[in-house]
């Protein structure tokens, strides 16, 4: 009902800013002088804010006693989905406004979260640990495809016990990783075997994510970057999504007219962790680099909507949201490329940014690499 709220005034918003620039009798290109209306229809304007904002507070009211209600098996797969695509491209605004739709950062084994501050907590005595982080407006279930849980077979397989995480994709990757760092932290220190060994398969954005949780552990002096042998990136955009950089760009060329600059303010909502994508940005400071950890053996997957190698592919297309330069760790800067051995990627031709989850070939991968 907040977002619905939300929603409203943002569009209240547009239509009163356009509403003035017609007024103003604008040219067609420069910078917008449009600004809130004045007279009745500014009183129009303020009086559809206040009576939407009144609405919402009484419907949160009304609606509180009854969320309280629902049981926890009202969550279903596809409500999880729907909230974490809002998340996604809204997390920051649900924090920022106290939504409850906002997703709080925790770990996961067989569908349960796990409480790390109860010694029992912590699932069964392996002394390996395989972590699954998820990208962009996704969740722990979408390691699943076709009825195949390939986390799940390949930690089974291994010897592993697999935790997953699930986590807000719009708050800013300095925020979660930050968190996560001190997650793995506390897991750490209580796991049963204090000679256990972490592993983290990530994919897209929860690349991003691990990494900055390395960079914050090291920062911090954290136990459990010691413990962490193996990372694997899958579609992980290292240097940043072609994509994002494209709706950055969009939004630019709006602002040249003022007639189209109100609907700009509406596209800049999307998330800071969207906003993240753009360079790759795991630190938040604007084109800081931080090379992988030393101590870690690190490997790349990468794939391409093509059938061979080509250059337009490598460097633009890749798997339709990341280029194989990106997922690779490769730029035109030899002082930021990551320096990820050839031995240690992998690229996939015909498969798509998601598609690579379920891949059979990136499954027999990981297989290997893990081993």
């Amino acid at each position: 009902m907040r977002l619905a709220v939300d929603a409203t005034l943002g569009v209240t918003d547009v239509v009163e800013k356009l509403h003035h620039t017609i007024q103003l009798v604008h040219p067609p290109l420069g910078p917008s002088r449009a600004a809130n209306t004045t007279g009745l229809p500014g009183f129009i304007y303020r009086s559809i804010r206040g009576t939407t904002r009144l609405l919402g507070k009484g419907l949160d009211t009304g609606l509180a006693p009854v969320a309280a209600l629902l049981p926890d098996k009202a969550s279903s797969s596809k409500r999880d989905a729907v909230i974490s695509a809002m998340n996604g491209i809204y997390g920051d605004h649900l924090v920022a406004t106290g939504n409850p739709l906002a997703i709080k950062m925790s770990l996961r084994h067989q569908g349960t979260e796990l409480d790390l501050e109860q010694a029992d907590a912590v699932p069964g005595t392996r002394a390996r640990v395989m972590l699954f982080v998820h990208g962009l407006c996704l969740n722990e279930g979408h390691w699943t495809r076709e009825g195949i849980n390939h986390g799940e077979i390949l930690a089974h397989d291994l010897g592993y016990t697999p935790l997953y995480l699930r986590y807000n994709t719009g708050l800013p990757i300095v925020a979660n990783g930050r968190e996560l760092a001190l997650l793995l932290e506390k897991l750490i220190q209580h796991w049963p075997d204090e000679s256990c060994e972490l592993v983290i398969a990530s994919h897209s954005m929860g690349g991003l994510v691990a990494r900055s949780a390395c960079y914050h552990a090291r920062n911090e002096g954290y136990d459990w970057l010691q413990h962490l042998g193996k990372m694997v990136f899958i579609g992980t955009p290292h240097h940043g999504a072609p994509l994002e950089r494209g709706g950055n760009w969009l939004d630019y060329t709006m602002d040249l007219s003022p007639y189209a600059a109100p609907f700009s303010g509406l596209a800049r909502k999307r998330s800071a962790g969207i906003s993240d994508l753009r360079y790759g940005s795991i630190t938040g400071m604007k084109g800081e680099f931080v090379p992988l950890p030393q101590s870690v053996d690190c490997y790349a997957v990468a794939a391409t909507l093509a059938k061979r190698p080509g250059l337009i592919h490598q460097k633009l297309i890749g798997d339709g949201l990341v280029s194989v330069d990106s997922a690779f760790g490769v730029s035109n800067y030899p002082e930021r490329c990551l320096d990820i051995p050839e031995s240690h990627q992998w690229l996939g031709f015909e498969t798509g940014h998601i598609q690579m989850l379920g891949h059979p070939e990136v499954y027999t991968q990981l297989r290997n690499w893990f081993e």
